[in-house]
């Protein structure tokens, strides 16, 4: 019984990471409508970290370091200012499913923020071919041009989350060494926290507060802000870490290549997003690039079984 426990554990917990994240990009394009994007991912980490620290320290978890909060406040800053809050902010005019896709390119950058490591992993003819297909699949995207009436992504916000992966793949390899609290639920807490902190300094610093009315807040926008912190934030991102410490990084890590599918399909038929020829021939060409760039880490990684917490 407790060996068919756990499996059923993991498989509710990859069934989390699998639907929920990709919802996630949906419900944070129904929460902005109405709620100031940068407010709003703010006090949505700033709510779900504070009760996920506080119920952590009830169950015995030691007193952070000083050491510990500097390390949360730079990963939380990468994770989910630069990161999160890139894709919350350019959702205001790209669409949640292309966002999504975009975003999947965080393991295109991870594999070339290890070259800059000191025991840097040269890249093999795999990775090369994943990287050329997964630029291919951004220039196709985002360029110029038309393809079936579709014309490109708007340049700029294009950039921004591209800079948002970038961020939130930077933030992903400096935690894999940095002082953290042993306790992964603990630190994932602090992050959310630290991170939340920085955004609503964004948010006052931008101005977006003004002519902002609490009242104004839509039914719709505030169920969705209520299931980003509920299921995004708490069940979703504490199923992922718990996951890491269960089983490999190569099954963790095919996230990368499902939310981007969930996200699509839940754009056009909930959102009425388009699915254009242009759309859907990026879509598959940068999901294979991650596929393979992740296919082939997780096989070269898999001996050490060394696992990232973020």
């Amino acid at each position: 019984m407790p060996v068919l426990t756990v499996r059923l554990r993991i498989a509710l917990a990859f069934l989390s990471i699998y639907t929920i994240w990709g919802s996630t990009y949906l419900a944070i394009r129904f929460a902005i409508e109405t709620f100031p994007p940068f407010l709003m991912a703010s006090t949505r980490f700033v709510i779900a970290g504070g009760v996920l620290y506080a119920w952590i320290r009830l169950r015995g978890a030691q007193r952070p370091t000083w050491a510990n909060w500097k390390a949360a406040i730079i990963v939380g800053g990468l994770l989910l200012l630069g990161g999160n809050g890139g894709v919350t902010k350019a959702e205001q005019v790209i669409p949640s499913s292309l966002a999504a896709v975009l975003i999947t390119i965080v393991p295109i950058w991870m594999a070339l923020l290890e070259l800059l490591r000191k025991d840097r992993i040269v890249p093999t003819l795999h990775v090369v071919l994943g990287l050329v297909l997964g630029f291919g699949g951004v220039v196709l995207m985002v360029g110029p041009g038309d393809l079936a009436g579709s014309g490109g992504l708007n340049s700029l916000w294009a950039g921004v989350l591209i800079f948002a992966s970038l961020s939130w793949a930077i933030g992903s390899v400096y935690s894999r060494t940095a002082p953290l609290p042993k306790t992964p639920l603990l630190g994932s807490g602090m992050e959310m926290l630290a991170g939340g902190a920085l955004l609503l300094v964004v948010s006052v610093v931008s101005g977006e507060w003004a002519g902002f009315q609490p009242g104004n807040v839509s039914f719709l926008s505030l169920v969705s802000f209520t299931y980003l912190i509920v299921f995004g934030s708490l069940i979703a991102f504490s199923s992922y870490v718990w996951l890491l410490t269960k089983t490999t990084s190569a099954r963790v890590s095919t996230y990368a290549y499902v939310n981007p599918v969930v996200a699509v399909l839940l754009g056009y038929f909930l959102a009425g997003e388009q699915l254009t020829i242009r759309t859907l021939l990026a879509s598959s060409v940068i999901v294979i690039a991650v596929v393979v760039i992740t296919t082939f880490k997780s096989r070269q990684t898999a001996p050490n079984n060394k696992l990232s917490t973020s």
